[in-house]
């Protein structure tokens, strides 16, 4: 009536693996997701670590069942003698108590460990002496408080050793075998741990061999829809030393194999491994944050910077320096007087650092955002988090939402360092600038020379002075010739370099406004974009931990 108990070995250094490669999970995605979804993580690290550093020569059993299952019963009738108290009343107790076969002293620091009290502690020292019992040598067995205890203590108690056992052997009885709290709160949980998981039909003594074969039966399909399809099915009796046989060989295969602390662990990783998957999707890389969203971000944050306003002051700052420069001169004076439109902002020249200087930059006099620009910038940062949030289970959105936001008030002095760092283009003037002022300044001279030489003439002819013989060209004379050539040629000097200047001012404009966005889009990467390609990475690097958790 019995199945097959699983033996198969489980490799200690790829064990050890799959534990680091969950230790490496949790470093991971700790400053991520909630502490909630990663308790039975970190209990499972905890309580492998204190495991592996005990004694995997003995194996730590433990009986399970509800009241009235006779599991105190037959663990007496295992030990041969009698240990646990049968009560006739629930509860009886809410502590374990243990049998190590062979000496006590080795097995005390586990029993520590798994939390049994001493006075519970008993010994079947004739494992030593090399009668029938020697087969069960490291064997220790606990009788575990009923887990429907109407105390809530005895119950948590169970949970607890629940966890820490190596293999667990689950006692049901004839009548209360499909009891719905034992399959949907305990055995459907222990889905992934067939293998360290035996199911004892106890009182079997009390069905006829036919009716026994039909419980098995139901139980068997019970347990396939708990997820337990491998899972040894046994009959027995605690009151019938024949029907323990096939249990204590069970136990004896158990013990021989000393896997079954290891095969626990790796069925508690199995299981984590499953939980952990549902917070893991598929692959997502760093660059999800496509460049629509970069852009639409760069967008509000250039409005938000004053980008457009100090775009068209780099052309206003273009024209008011280019007619300083290129104006008739006697006029240039009154230009000076108009401020540039760059000093109003005090932009007139970058702030010249490095990239890592923590030296001050001086604040631009840029108006500061309205609320609209500040409600898109808000709306595009969170646009940055859905975007790379899409491909990722739900969980991480949060983590994502808060790093895309994490620097959001940085951002304004960043946006305003950035603008007064920029080079806008016109800290060099044109060659031609000079050209057309040195130009200007002749055609003055020419017009002065002229208008001097004519004041002359006149003055000579009032003091009655000889004439100066007068040099004209054509039938106009020299000094006329060049104080007219000299205004007139400033004048429309000026007026044909008007199309050119404003030409020149809309090339400073797009000049000026890609290199300011450039800067933009460079704080937005590292304020907004940056932090969430972090969380990205760190969700690529828990991916990879977790597929060597899951052994895929």
């Amino acid at each position: 009536m019995a199945q097959t108990v699983r033996n198969d070995q489980i490799d200690t250094d790829d064990l050890t693996r799959r534990l680091e490669a969950l230790s490496r999970f949790l470093r991971i995605v700790d400053p991520y997701l909630p502490d909630g979804e990663l308790v039975t993580a970190h209990t499972l690290v905890e309580r492998a670590s204190g495991r592996l550093t005990l004694s995997l020569d003995h194996t730590v059993v433990a009986l399970a069942g509800s009241t009235g299952s006779g599991k105190s019963s037959l663990f007496n009738a295992l030990a041969r003698f009698k240990l646990s108290p049968v009560g006739v009343r629930r509860p009886t107790t809410g502590n374990a108590h243990a049998v190590v076969w062979g000496p006590l002293e080795p097995a005390n620091r586990l029993l520590d460990w798994v939390g049994v009290l001493p006075r519970q502690r008993f010994v079947r020292e004739s494992a030593l002496d090399g009668d029938d019992e020697a087969s069960m040598r490291g064997l220790i067995l606990l009788d575990l408080p009923d887990f429907d205890s109407i105390e809530r203590g005895h119950q948590l108690e169970v949970d607890r050793l629940l966890g820490l056992v190596d293999q667990i052997v689950w006692v049901v009885d004839p009548q209360k075998y499909g009891d719905r709290v034992l399959h949907q709160a305990y055995l459907s949980q222990f889905a992934t741990h067939s293998g360290v998981t035996i199911v004892v039909l106890n009182q079997a003594d009390r069905l006829s061999p036919a009716d026994t074969e039909v419980v098995l039966g139901d139980l068997k399909r019970l347990l396939g829809e708990d997820g337990l399809d491998d899972t040894p099915v046994i009959a027995s009796s605690a009151k019938q030393p024949g029907m323990l046989s096939d249990l204590r060989a069970a136990l004896e295969v158990t013990v021989a194999n000393r896997q079954a602390a290891l095969r626990r662990l790796a069925a508690d990783l199995d299981a984590i491994g499953d939980q952990l998957g549902s917070m893991i999707g598929p692959p997502a890389a760093e660059d999800e944050v496509d460049r629509t969203t970069v852009r639409q971000l760069c967008d509000s944050l250039s409005a938000s910077a004053g980008v457009p306003g100090v775009a068209d002051a780099t052309a206003g700052a273009y024209r008011h320096r280019a007619a300083a420069a290129t104006g008739w001169p006697l006029v240039r004076g009154l230009r000076r007087l108009r401020p540039d439109p760059l000093r109003k902002l005090h932009l007139a020249e970058p702030v010249k650092t490095d990239s890592v200087s923590t030296d001050v930059v001086p604040r631009t006099s840029v108006p500061e955002a309205d609320a609209a620009q500040k409600s898109a910038v808000g709306l595009s940062v969170r646009a940055v988090a859905a975007r790379a949030a899409a491909p990722l289970p739900e969980v991480w959105t949060p983590a994502l939402n808060s790093a895309a936001r994490s620097r959001a008030a940085d951002l304004p002095d960043a946006l305003d360092r950035a603008v007064a760092q920029t080079d806008l283009g016109l800290e060099k003037p044109p060659a031609w600038w000079r050209a057309v002022g040195v130009l200007q300044w002749v055609l003055l001279a020419m017009a002065g020379a002229g208008l001097v030489w004519l004041i002359a003439g006149y003055a000579m002819a009032a003091l009655g002075l000889p004439e100066i013989d007068g040099v004209e060209v054509g039938t106009v004379p020299l000094p006329t010739l060049l104080l007219l050539t000299g205004l007139a040629g400033g004048f429309l000097l000026w007026l044909l370099l008007r199309p050119v200047i404003e030409a020149g001012a809309r090339r400073a404009r797009r000049r000026a406004e890609q290199r300011l966005r450039s800067a933009i889009t460079e704080v937005g990467r590292g304020h907004v974009v940056g932090p969430v390609r972090e969380v990205l990475h760190a969700y690529a690097q828990a991916r990879e931990a977790l597929g060597v958790v899951r052994s895929e």
